[in-house]
């Protein structure tokens, strides 16, 4: 069978669905197909009130990767917030750069919490080298700008989402932008004193302590470095540290939490 007279049979049968669970069938199959004509069909689907079947297309999109991007930037819909909450889902989980503007806007202004949520999340996902090597660090400045805004949102998921994206960003600049780095543990130093919800306290905790085990990795490899990458190890091993001083400035309730939920610091100690 072609790919025109696959896709047809695909769409025929979405169309024939009466019921949400042969809906959500119909949708995996055509997402199991990765046709680039059929991601018109597959935006469509996220405007459905139909989650799974949704789940399906945007992993279908996914699979599709870059040739997704386009349609889902020129069809993503105005008026319906949770079909441009799954369509920000699919631009997050491709990553691909030139879905950085609109996710910018969308985690600052959009008025849906789902779209804030997944835009938030999405610049963690940025495939930077897509972009010129002379921007790279610019455009990561304005989305780590973007993001410690957005982790003081007042929902607690998009703060949530906002962390996960920090997280991301601080590991990816250790080394080219160590500074970078810094600048967001200093952030997580104040939102774990500030924020009242512990179940973004607790996803803190997590990125500080996925952020340690990167740059310990890092300072494992550093006898390995050329000589002119060295100075921005020693940073890096400077932002190794201040996330062992932060346990001593936390309130005692909370330290204890911090100890338990990094191991100690004892990794550092080198």
């Amino acid at each position: 069978m072609t790919d025109p007279d696959l896709l047809k049979t695909l769409l025929q049968a979405i169309e024939a669905a009466d019921s949400s669970t042969r809906m959500v069938a119909a949708v995996e199959s055509l997402a199991q197909a990765r046709l680039e004509a059929a991601v018109p069909n597959l935006i469509a689907v996220l405007g459905y009130n139909n989650p799974g079947a949704a789940v399906a297309a945007v992993e279908g999109l996914m699979a599709i990767g870059q040739p997704a991007v386009q349609p889902l930037l020129e069809l993503l819909d105005g008026y319906n917030y949770g079909a441009r909450a799954w369509a920000l889902r699919a631009l997050a989980g491709i990553g691909d750069a030139r879905a950085l503007d609109l996710l910018l806007d969308a985690a600052t202004n959009d008025f849906a919490l789902s779209v804030r949520r997944a835009a938030a999340r999405g610049l963690g996902t940025i495939n930077w080298d897509e972009l010129p090597l002379d921007s790279i660090g610019s455009a990561q400045a304005k989305t780590i700008e973007v993001l410690l805004a957005v982790s003081q949102d007042h929902e607690w998921v998009v703060r949530y989402a906002a962390i996960t994206g920090l997280q991301e960003l601080a590991i990816v600049s250790t080394i080219s932008h160590p500074d970078l780095t810094h600048q967001i543990l200093r952030h997580f130093d104040r939102l774990v004193d500030s924020d009242e919800d512990l179940t973004v306290i607790a996803r803190i905790w997590l990125a500080q302590k996925e952020i340690q085990t990167y740059i310990t990795e890092i300072l494992s490899q550093q006898p390995k470095l050329e000589p002119k990458t060295k100075d921005r190890h020693r940073l890096a091993s400077n932002t190794s540290q201040t996330l062992c001083s932060k346990t001593a400035r936390a309130t005692p309730s909370r330290r204890r939490s911090v100890q338990v939920s990094r191991g100690g610091c004892g990794d550092f100690q080198r």
